[in-house]
């Protein structure tokens, strides 16, 4: 009896999840029609912002959001939750509280069974349901490697829309998850990933980032994104720019999962984060000195990354405490927001 190949031997792309480089962005972004026409368009292509956001009323705004990718695990109902997890996450970084998805799917039939991409959405399915919103449709084709992932809604209030673009000067920054996914995913891969390092990185992929609502909530908290496939230098770099200030990152203060500066150190990294650094390190400012596995770190890509919030100093304290509360238990004060332009990492 033939055995199912692996689901990340069949993501002929690398199956990081990873996007394209900031600078290949903004180049297809700028000959795209501009819609600075349709006055309720709170949010569109103009900015590097997580979500588009659409006035809808005095009182709702609404956040709309699509991410897909191909596996980064070979369980079907993990790889379907890190997916579902990862396409919310743009929703609450922008302030919003999902209402619904739309299931994207294209597998390889014939090469999968029914089995597992039914897995695989049950997987996405069961992150929807932890958010409180249905799986309300969808489309599917046949492919020749797997996708999955979601078109989220949800609902804003327009005052309470978050962007990246609204750091203040003497702001402090929270992360609020750990890096080292991509590093993780990329030892998977090679068979060097231990299974607490698994267990580590499937517990940080599948956790909402609920707390993004409520941190929107605050008039404290000015700015937010999530760190996803650009690394942590890479958004902050787009905060930094978004804002018209600088970003000062803490090197050392910024939380790893378990394990992973062994394996960085190691010499484990992705394409993608030697990638985004050639895209963007020009406008990063690093010490003299500073390793170059420390460096992979800061530009690894994330899948289902953390928030980087951008909060007043005086309310940084009780900011970081309600996000540890959320769940969040690695959650760390990583940097702050000061005059001038571009990322320097101390």
């Amino acid at each position: 009896m033939t055995s199912e190949p692996r689901l990340t031997s069949l993501a002929h792309g690398g199956g990081c999840g990873c996007k394209l480089s900031p600078g290949v962005l903004r180049d297809i972004l700028a000959a795209m029609p501009q819609a600075a026409t349709f006055a309720d368009l709170m949010v569109g292509t103009e900015t590097s912002d997580d979500a588009a956001v659409w006035r809808l009323n005095d009182q709702q705004a609404l956040v709309a959001t699509t991410d897909f990718f191909m596996p980064v695990v070979d369980d079907p109902f993990d790889f379907g939750r890190i997916a579902a997890t990862n396409a919310l996450s743009d929703v609450y970084a922008m302030g919003g509280r999902p209402i619904l998805a739309l299931a994207l799917v294209g597998m390889p039939v014939g090469v999968l069974s029914t089995d597992t991409i039914g897995r695989i959405l049950a997987g996405g399915a069961s992150v929807c349901g932890e958010a409180g919103i249905p799986v309300a449709g969808g489309h599917s084709i046949d492919s020749v490697e797997p996708i999955y992932g979601l078109v989220a809604l949800g609902l804003v209030h327009p005052d309470r829309v978050r962007t990246n673009r609204g750091a203040r000067d003497g702001d402090v920054l929270i992360l609020t998850k750990a890096l080292g996914v991509g590093v993780m995913s990329a030892a998977y891969k090679q068979g060097r990933l231990v299974e607490e390092g698994y267990a580590a990185m499937i517990a940080s992929t599948t956790r909402l980032n609920r707390v993004g609502a409520d941190l929107a909530e605050l008039d404290t908290v000015h700015a937010l994104t999530d760190v996803t496939g650009f690394g942590l230098l890479g958004h902050a770099l787009e905060m930094a720019r978004g804002s018209g200030l600088a970003v000062e990152i803490e090197a050392d203060a910024v939380p790893l999962l378990s394990g992973v500066e062994a394996l960085a150190r190691d010499g484990v990294r992705t394409g993608a984060s030697g990638r985004n650094w050639a895209s963007y390190g020009a406008g990063v400012a690093l010490p003299g000195g500073f390793e170059d596995w420390r460096r992979d770190l800061l530009t690894d890509p994330q899948t289902s990354g953390g928030l980087l919030v951008s909060v007043a100093k005086d309310a940084s304290d009780e900011v970081l405490a309600m996000i540890r509360a959320a769940g969040f238990d690695q959650a760390a004060v990583v940097g702050r927001v000061v005059p001038g332009n571009g990322v320097r990492v101390a």
